[in-house]
C-alpha cells in the first residue's frame, strides 16, 4: 500500500513514546456532583498522554476539529502552522530540518503523533471522526491510513456546510468539507443507523393495507434482483401472481424461494401488471416493522441540511451578553449529533474531543443526554486560554439554561496541565502527590486504571494490587531512601505466583530472588515510560 511520506516523519512516527507524562489538576466543578465529564487546559499531546492511565481502549467515540491549515485563522496551531510555540516543539523533535519543512509538513509533524495517542484511548468498538477541507484531506487520509489501517476506514463524508454566497469567487464556490470515519477494529463496529426520519413517512411511505394499524403505511422496492448481484440457481423460480400466473425474473429474485412464498401468503409482495399484461413483482417495506419500532434510516456520504451559518448562530444565541463573533467558524451542534446518532452509543459511552475549540462536542453529547435520559461522558482538551473563558463558559451555560431555553443539567470537572512525573535529571517529582505516582507505576506495569480502593487491610501501605497471580508493590518514601531486604519481604501478605517489587536498592541476590520469582525493579531507572 502506497504511504506518505514528508520531513520530519522519522523524527515524529514514535514521538508519542516520549512525551512527558504530565498530571492532571483540578481547578473546580461545576454542576453535578460527582460527574466523569472533563474539561482540560493544555496542550492535547500532553493531555491525551495525562489520560491513557485512565481511559486507554475506553473512548466509544472520538471527533477532532483539528486546524485545517488553510493560512487564515490565528490559533496556536494556526492555520498556516507557523506559531512560535509550534516552531519551538519542531526545533526540539524534528532538529535542523525543521527549518525547511513546508506548511504542509509542519501541519503532518503536528498531526500523527496526536492521532496515535487517540488511537490507544480508543476502544476496540471505538471511532473516529475527523473534520477537514480541501487544504489537508489529501494528507490526512493516508496517515489515517497509516495509523488505523485502510481496512478501517468506514467512510469520508462530504458535508454540504453552507447555502447562498459565492459571489466574490472567481471560480467555483466551494460549499463543502469532509468527515472522515475510521474504527479502531472495523469487525467489532455495529451497523451504523440514523433515528426514523420525522419526514420520511410523507416522503416515502404513501401506501396502505390492512396492516396500517400495526405496521403503517409502506413503499415498494423491486423483488426482482439486478446484474450487481452474483447469479445463484436457487434464486431462479417462478411465483404465483394473483391471477394464477406464474411469474418468473428476467435473472433472478433477492429472496430465495421459501420467502417469497411466505411473503405471498403474509401479503408482503406488491403486484402490478403493466400494459402488455406482464406482472412486476416488488416486496412491501413498512415503516414499522413486526415489532412497531418505527424503521431507522441509513447515513449517506453526503450530509446536507446543516450548515455552518447555524452553528454560528447559535453560538451568538448563546453569547448574546458578549457582541458578535466570539468565536469563528463553530461546529453546528446539529452535525456532532448526527455523527454521534449513528453509533448506537450506550448510555455510559465516552466522547472524546481534544481540539475542543467553543465546546461543540460537549453540547451535543449534553443535547443527546438530555433526549433520552442518558449519561454519556465527554472529555474536552482546549489547548487556547479560551478554554474557561469560553469552551467551559459555553457548557456551563447549556447545562443552566441560556437565552429562556431549559438547561441540560450534568455537570463537569475543569483541569489544568499540571507538573511532569519526571525531573529534567530523569527523577521522580518527589513535589507530586504520592497517589499520582502510584497510579502512573501501577498503569506502567498492568495498562489498567489504579483504583487504590481494593488494598487488603492487613497489606503494606506499598502494595498497589494483583493482576494475572502477580502482585505489585511499590516501596517509596519521597524524602528517604528505601531498601528491598528480608524485613520487607517479611511484611508481605497477598499470595501470588511472582512479586514485582520497586524500590531504592536491593540487598538480596538475584539467584536468591529468581529463585522465589521475584522481581526487583529500582526507582526511578526500571519505571517504565509510554
Amino acid at each position: 500500500m502506497p504511504t506518505l511520506t514528508w520531513i520530519g516523519k522519522d523524527k515524529v512516527i514514535n514521538h508519542h513514546h516520549d512525551v512527558p507524562f504530565r498530571v492532571l489538576d483540578s481547578q473546580y466543578t461545576f454542576g453535578t456532583e460527582n460527574s466523569a465529564n472533563r474539561i482540560i487546559h493544555g496542550d492535547n499531546l500532553e493531555a491525551l498522554k495525562a489520560l491513557l492511565p485512565y481511559y486507554e481502549g475506553l473512548i466509544k467515540c472520538i471527533y477532532i476539529d483539528p486546524p485545517y491549515n488553510t493560512g487564515n485563522e490565528n490559533w496556536v496551531y494556526n492555520d498556516n502552522v507557523s506559531d512560535p510555540k509550534l516552531k519551538r516543539w519542531l526545533g526540539k523533535v524534528v532538529g535542523k530540518e525543521s527549518e525547511d519543512l513546508s506548511r504542509h509538513d509542519k501541519w503532518l509533524c503536528m498531526m500523527y503523533p496526536r492521532l496515535q495517542l487517540l488511537k490507544q484511548l480508543l476502544a476496540d468498538d471505538g471511532v473516529i471522526f475527523v473534520s477537514i477541507d480541501d487544504n489537508e484531506v489529501q494528507n490526512l487520509r493516508p496517515i489515517l491510513d497509516d495509523i488505523f489501517s485502510s481496512k478501517n476506514r468506514i467512510e469520508q463524508f462530504i458535508w454540504k456546510k453552507s447555502y447562498g454566497g459565492g459571489a466574490k469567487e472567481r471560480y467555483a464556490v466551494t460549499v463543502h468539507e469532509y468527515v472522515l470515519m475510521y474504527a479502531k477494529d472495523k469487525d467489532n463496529i455495529k451497523e451504523l443507523t440514523l433515528p426514523p426520519d420525522p419526514s420520511s413517512e410523507a416522503r416515502y411511505y404513501k401506501l396502505t393495507d390492512e396492516k396500517l394499524s400495526t405496521r403503517g403505511p409502506f413503499r415498494v422496492k423491486p423483488l426482482e434482483a439486478t446484474k450487481s448481484m452474483d447469479y445463484r440457481a436457487n434464486l431462479v423460480y417462478p411465483i404465483a401472481a394473483p391471477d394464477g400466473t406464474e411469474v418468473w425474473p428476467k435473472r433472478q429474485w433477492w429472496w430465495a424461494k421459501e420467502r417469497s412464498h411466505a411473503a405471498v401468503e403474509s401479503n408482503d409482495l406488491y403486484f402490478t401488471k403493466g400494459k402488455d399484461n406482464s406482472w412486476s413483482i416488488s416486496y412491501k417495506q413498512y415503516l414499522r416493522d413486526s415489532s412497531g419500532e418505527e424503521r431507522q434510516s441509513k447515513p449517506f456520504s453526503i450530509i446536507d441540511g446543516i450548515y455552518n451559518q447555524v452553528g454560528s448562530a447559535a453560538l451568538r444565541d448563546l453569547f448574546s451578553d458578549r457582541g458578535q463573533n466570539i468565536f469563528q467558524f463553530p461546529k453546528p451542534v446539529s452535525l456532532i449529533e448526527k455523527l454521534l446518532s449513528m453509533l448506537q452509543l450506550s448510555s455510559n459511552d465516552i466522547i472524546l474531543d481534544s481540539f475542543a475549540g467553543s465546546g461543540t462536542t460537549a453540547h451535543a453529547v449534553l443535547n443527546l443526554n438530555k433526549q433520552d435520559g442518558g449519561n454519556r461522558q465527554f472529555i474536552l482538551v482546549e489547548m487556547e486560554d479560551y478554554a474557561e473563558t469560553i469552551t467551559a463558559e459555553r457548557v456551563r451555560r447549556v447545562i443552566d439554561g441560556y437565552g429562556g431555553k431549559v438547561g441540560t443539567g450534568g455537570g463537569f470537572t475543569y483541569y489544568e496541565l499540571g507538573p511532569a512525573l519526571f525531573t529534567e535529571d530523569n527523577l521522580l517529582n518527589e513535589n507530586l502527590p504520592l497517589n499520582r505516582i502510584r497510579e502512573y507505576v501501577w498503569y506502567s506495569e498492568t495498562r489498567l486504571p489504579f483504583s487504590g480502593n481494593d488494598v487488603p487491610e492487613a497489606e503494606t501501605p506499598y502494595f498497589l494490587g494483583k493482576h494475572y497471580e502477580t502482585a505489585y508493590y511499590f516501596y517509596y518514601e519521597p524524602d528517604q531512601l528505601t531498601t528491598l531486604d528480608y524485613d520487607f519481604l517479611s511484611t508481605l501478605q497477598t499470595p501470588a505466583e511472582q512479586y514485582v517489587i520497586y524500590a531504592d536498592n536491593c540487598l538480596i541476590g538475584r539467584d536468591w530472588l529468581q529463585q522465589r520469582h521475584l522481581i526487583f525493579k529500582k526507582i526511578p531507572r526500571d519505571i517504565s515510560r509510554f
